[in-house]
Order: structure tokens, then C-alpha cells, then sequence
């Protein structure tokens, strides 16, 4: 208890409290003694054999039959005196003296009616029976309150729902199921994502670094007159990092960013998702200037009228409907600007991608051999690596790899250098992450017959062969025979990152996919089932040259390809039957000249290939620099080195004669005649 002095200061003061412990325990030994203490009123519980004995000796006076389960025995009163001072029976002793003397449990009616009788004939007297149905009076109560209960529960937790859901993303309450559940950055958070964070897509941030601008430094261009953009897509590949793009442009503008994914807009409810559409451009509003980032915007923005099995009425519809006029109606989002990415932007809406809701649409592509580097930079910051690590070298071996994927590779390398107990990351290491993330883990378990390992070596050594001689194929990095995966050997490549494709270097291509399936027939007579993903890979390819690319003076300069993903919901092909057979005919045609190549190329290096794969079974794995001894130097990388050294040259001798010019302008002096200059008198 708090009091104040005569100062006016607060001072405690200890006040004895009832000692509430003492009459806790007077409280439950009452109700102990109650419950479990001795009471000479309560009936003694007994079986049919003690109350048999009693029934042929006459003391019973009735019998009361409860619930048809339970037999309550009232003896008369001379006899319950007796009983008492039985020596035999002890229980006998606690005997009430009036009421229901005795309890026990019955089978069944009839057979107490059975037993009870039998004991009557021997006795000479009868025992009346009385039968009584009792209910429970706590049943019938609780019975009666337990709807109300039920009710009085659920309405109460529904207003705790409803008071517990307010503000931006409902916490959960019913009555928020329409909010917006949106993530909130805000621009005083003290984790922010720059640009620094976002290794290579330079293009990317050339092109959105205006947004930034826009938000920074908005005066400017309003000035001018000039309106700040709706908004801008972000297109690519996944992994590719346009999420971490759109963080970017939120930490470099310094302003609150509300991230949400496009499926958190569908909802079982008709009509949420649009009220989440609203909800979310509200928050927006009340932030502004800010930046709203949908993600995988693919969920809502769909082509309106593709669902075959929906109606004009679909939900999803509605969404975007609603996501239509907040971005571009009647009323204006001043200082609000949408990111949305996808990797699907083909089947997007017309109307999503009109001007003046995504005004830019801005490529996030896979990253060169220059920007995977930088992506290696990023991700090896955290890892203890060997000194020696050539980080230009892990980005010449993963050409394709999104940042997501190179991330991984990183990931991978460090547990499989813990694996082995290493003190630090190796080469070594990122080559067997690389392996295993591409071909997958190593099977050296798999049971293979010795002349099944022998036809997998033939088979990776004629792929090796074909891809090593023809010039436009892409040159080999290691062949192993381990199975990996699915696949009981495999060949990795170093693909030319080049921007288009000529029908030279795609028939090479081919030859080389083909010629495991030659190298077997060639050397045992036969084909196997193990080139089925390699014909699967040829026939999609031949097909592409022959239907898409334009390269058959059959077909001729026709492509059937759908770049807009309009035709999803189309029934018949966009050629006639006469048109399909010669796509048919070509793509054979062109298989069939591949195989031609790839047969040549295996019996003019038969010697080769047949050191190849003996290297192969002995070694399991062989590499460049064993390919190259067998069939010498690719003649492409000899063009290739003897092209740069004429250029070198070319440029020394320009060099040169640049100093020659030099030295004859300075011994020509000022006048330039070669004589002195002449002194004015």
C-alpha cells in the first residue's frame, strides 16, 4: 500500500494481509472428509452372493431396481442389527440403519429376476422388486444451457476478432478478410536494399534509375509539366532478380515500399479481391510518395476471357478490373508508382500493359560471363575461400545460371567443403557444386553390367568426338561415365554466348547431340534405349528450324511460332494437313543429315574415339586437355588465336607507323618544310 508523508512524498507501507492460505486448507479437508471420509449413511457396496444369503434368510424387505444397471437392497430392521455384529463379513459392520442398506451392480434384469427367484423357492419368502428410472439433474441442466453456451462462445470470440483486426493487413479478423495484406519497408528501415546489393543488370538499372529520379526529385519534372510514370514491369527468367530490383529502387529513393503477391489478391469470397485492390491503393495513398511492388503479377493480370470453364463473372476478373482503375481511372494515385514482375508477360492483358499504367517494360534477362562475375563478387563475400580462386573462371563455367542459381552454386561449394572437412573453399569444390547442380548427385552405386558401362563409355565418347571435330558445336569441358541423376553418363559444354544462331552452327549442334546414338551403332551393331533424351532434344530442335526458324527452302521463310500466347485456347494448327506433312518431311530430312555428319565425323576418328572411351572406362572422367591430346588442337580455336595474332600485329604496325608520322612531324618543326623557322626582323 502506497501513502505520502507530510512532504508529499509516496512511501510504502506493508499492511498484513489475511493469511487467505489458512482457510484454503480448512476449505479442502472439509471437502475431503466430505468426499472420501468415513459415513455411516452411505449404503456398503455388495454382489448377489451376500444379498443371495440374505434373501434366504428373509431379511430382505425389498429390492429397488435403478436404470435397470444398479440394485438397491433395503433389509428390515431386526436384521440390519445382526448383520452388523457379523464377525465374518467386515463390511457388513457399516450398515446404515435406515434407508438403502445395500448396493450392487446387475447384469440384466432377467437374470436377477432368474436368481432372485430360484432364492425365493428356497426360502419360502418373497422379496417385492421395484423398478425406477432416475435422470441426472446435471444432464438435464447442462443439456438445456449447453446451445446458449455455444452461441454466448462464438459471439464472443467474433467480437474479439473484430476488435483485434484493425489497421493495415487485417491481423487476421473477420472483418478484415478485405485488407490488404502487403508488406510494408519502410524508408526508415534500417536494413535497406541499394544498388550496391544488385550485382550486374546494368541495362536494368539504367532504365529504372529514372523511376528514382522521378521520386527524388519530383519538382522538377512537374515544373515542366511533365507527369511522373504509372508504372514500370519487370520482365524475366525467375531467379534473375527482379525482386531484389524492386527493393533496390525503393532503399535508393528512401521511400516506403508495399510488397504483395499477386495470389494473395484470390480469395474463396466474391469480391475481396478487388477490396484488397482498393485497400492496398489506399495504404499507397496515405504513404505517398511510395512504391507498390506486385509480385508474379501472372496470378491476377491473365488475359480476361481465356478461362473456358469460368463465366463473365469471374472473380479473378473483378481483381483485375479493380487493379485497372486504381492504376489508371478516375481518380489519380499521385506520388504512387507500381512495380509489378513477372516471367510471363505474354499472357498479360492488353489493358494492364497499355501506357499509361505500365509505361515501361523493362527487361531483367539471364546475366552475361561479365555480370556473373559481379554476381560471384556478391555472393562470396560471406565465404571463407581459397586464395587462389579465380572468380572470372567460375563465371566462364556457368553460362545460363540466373543469380539465383549462381547464389546456390555458392551455397552448394560450402557444404560440400564441410563435407570434407576443409578449412576453406577450393576450384575443386565449385566444380562439384556446379556438377551436382546441373547433372545432379553421383550414383556410383547404381548397378551397371561391365558390357553396359562399356556401350555408356562409346556413347559419351562419340558425343565428345562430334562435338570436339565440328566446328560450330560447343566445345567440350569433361566427360565422365558416373551416373548422375537419371542419366547413366553425361558431357558438359561451354556454349558461345552469342545473340543469334545460324543454321550451320544448329546442324553441328544436332550432329553433335546425335552421335552417342552412332557411336553405338557404328561399334556394336545396335542401338539402346539410353539416347532417348538425346532424340527428344534433335526432334524439338528440327522441328524449331524447320516451323519457327525458316530454315527449309521446303517449308520456306514461314514461322507458326506465337510470341503473344494468344493461342493457348486454339484447336487446330495454323497450317493446313498438306503444310504439316512437309514440316514432317523436313524435320526428318534435317535429323537424317545430322546423322550423316555425325556417322562421318566417328569413322574418320574411329582410332580416336576408341581411345577415348578405353580413357573413359579406365578413368571414369576425362577433360580437355585428354580430348585435345587424342584429336589436337579445335580447328576454330586455331582460326580464333591466329585471327587475334594478325590483329595484333595489324595494331603494332599501327602503332608503329603512328610514331614514325610523330617523329617526322617533329623534325619537320614548326614551319613544317623541314627549315628553320623564319625571324621576323
Amino acid at each position: 500500500m502506497a501513502t505520502q508523508n507530510r512532504n508529499g512524498n509516496r512511501m510504502n507501507v506493508n499492511v498484513p494481509r489475511p493469511t487467505y492460505w489458512i482457510y484454503g486448507m480448512i476449505a479442502a479437508l472439509i471437502l475431503g472428509w466430505w468426499i472420501f471420509g468415513e459415513r455411516t449413511d452411505a449404503p456398503v457396496t455388495g454382489d448377489w452372493t451376500v444379498v443371495e444369503r440374505m434373501v434366504e434368510a428373509g431379511d430382505v424387505e425389498k429390492i429397488q431396481v435403478i436404470n435397470r444397471t444398479e440394485a438397491q437392497v433395503y433389509l428390515r430392521r431386526e436384521a440390519v442389527e445382526r448383520y452388523r455384529r457379523d464377525t465374518v463379513d467386515k463390511r457388513l459392520a457399516h450398515l446404515p440403519e435406515r434407508g438403502v442398506q445395500m448396493t450392487f451392480t446387475i447384469g440384466s434384469v432377467d437374470a436377477l429376476r432368474e436368481d432372485l427367484r430360484a432364492a425365493e423357492q428356497r426360502s419360502g419368502h418373497a422379496v417385492p422388486v421395484v423398478y425406477e428410472n432416475r435422470a441426472n439433474d446435471w444432464t438435464n441442466v447442462l443439456v438445456s444451457f449447453l446451445p446458449w453456451l455455444v452461441i454466448i462462445g462464438v459471439w464472443f470470440f467474433l467480437m474479439r476478432s473484430m476488435s483485434r483486426g484493425g489497421g493495415a493487413g487485417g491481423g487476421g479478423g473477420i472483418m478484415n478478410v478485405g485488407k490488404a495484406r502487403a508488406q510494408v519497408f519502410d524508408k526508415d528501415n534500417a536494413r535497406r536494399v541499394t544498388f550496391k546489393d544488385v550485382a550486374g543488370l546494368e541495362e536494368a538499372k539504367v532504365e529504372i534509375m529514372e523511376i528514382v529520379d522521378f521520386l527524388k526529385k519530383a519538382d522538377k519534372y512537374k515544373e515542366l509539366g511533365a507527369k511522373i510514370p504509372k508504372g514500370a514491369l519487370l520482365v524475366g527468367p525467375p531467379g534473375t532478380g527482379k525482386t531484389l530490383l524492386a527493393k533496390a529502387v525503393a532503399g535508393e529513393a528512401n521511400v516506403p515500399f508495399l510488397s504483395i503477391s499477386g495470389s494473395d489478391f484470390v480469395e474463396m469470397f466474391v469480391g475481396v479481391g478487388a477490396s484488397r485492390v482498393r485497400d492496398l491503393f489506399e495504404q499507397a495513398k496515405q504513404k505517398a510518395p511510395c512504391i507498390v511492388f506486385i509480385d508474379e503479377i501472372d496470378a491476377i493480370g491473365r488475359t480476361r476471357g481465356k478461362n473456358a470453364g469460368f463465366s463473365g463473372n469471374d472473380e479473378r476478373e473483378n481483381t483485375l478490373n479493380q487493379l485497372l482503375t486504381e492504376m489508371d481511372g478516375f481518380q489519380t494515385n499521385t506520388g504512387v508508382i507500381v512495380l509489378a514482375a513477372t516471367n510471363r508477360a505474354d499472357i498479360l492483358d492488353k489493358a494492364l500493359m497499355r501506357a499509361g499504367r505500365f509505361d515501361r517494360q523493362i527487361e531483367v534477362g539471364l546475366p552475361d560471363v561479365k555480370e556473373r562475375e559481379e554476381i560471384f563478387e556478391v555472393h562470396l563475400r560471406a565465404l571463407k575461400l581459397d586464395p587462389a580462386l579465380d572468380r572470372s573462371f567460375l563465371a566462364r563455367q556457368t553460362p545460363g545460371f540466373s543469380g539465383a542459381d549462381i547464389a546456390n552454386v555458392c551455397n552448394e561449394a560450402a557444404l560440400i567443403a564441410a563435407r570434407h572437412d576443409k578449412k576453406e573453399i577450393s576450384k575443386e569444390d565449385f566444380l562439384a557444386a556446379i556438377d551436382r547442380i546441373v547433372g545432379g548427385l553421383e550414383r556410383r552405386n547404381k548397378i551397371i553390367t561391365d558390357e553396359e558401362k562399356r556401350v555408356i563409355a562409346y556413347h559419351e565418347a562419340g558425343h565428345a568426338t562430334v562435338s570436339w571435330i565440328l566446328e560450330n558445336a560447343n566445345p567440350l569441358i569433361k566427360v565422365t561415365i558416373i551416373p548422375r541423376g537419371k542419366a547413366l553418363g553425361a558431357a558438359w559444354y561451354l556454349p558461345e554466348e552469342r545473340q543469334i544462331t545460324t543454321r550451320e552452327q544448329m546442324m553441328d549442334q544436332l550432329a553433335a547431340t546425335l552421335g552417342g546414338r552412332v557411336s553405338e551403332q557404328i561399334h556394336f551393331g545396335h542401338i539402346s534405349t539410353g539416347a532417348l533424351n538425346d532424340l527428344e532434344r534433335t526432334t524439338r530442335q528440327a522441328y524449331a528450324m524447320v516451323a519457327y526458324y525458316g530454315m527449309s527452302d521446303a517449308v520456306g521463310a514461314l514461322s507458326f511460332y506465337d510470341s503473344t500466347g494468344q493461342s493457348d485456347m486454339a484447336l487446330t494448327k495454323p497450317y493446313s494437313e498438306r503444310t504439316a506433312e512437309r514440316i514432317d518431311a523436313e524435320a526428318r530430312r534435317l535429323v537424317d543429315e545430322a546423322l550423316a555428319m555425325a556417322e562421318r565425323v566417328l569413322r574418320d576418328h574411329a582410332a580416336g574415339v576408341k581411345e577415348l572411351a578405353e580413357l573413359l572406362l579406365a578413368r571414369e572422367v576425362v577433360f580437355t586437355e585428354d580430348v585435345e591430346r587424342i584429336f589436337g588442337r579445335r580447328r576454330k580455336d586455331v582460326e580464333r588465336e591466329r585471327r587475334e595474332a594478325e590483329a595484333a600485329a595489324l595494331r603494332r604496325e599501327a602503332g608503329a607507323e603512328a610514331e614514325r608520322e610523330a617523329a617526322r612531324r617533329d623534325d619537320a618543326g614548326p614551319s613544317g618544310d623541314g627549315s628553320p623557322a623564319s625571324q621576323p626582323e
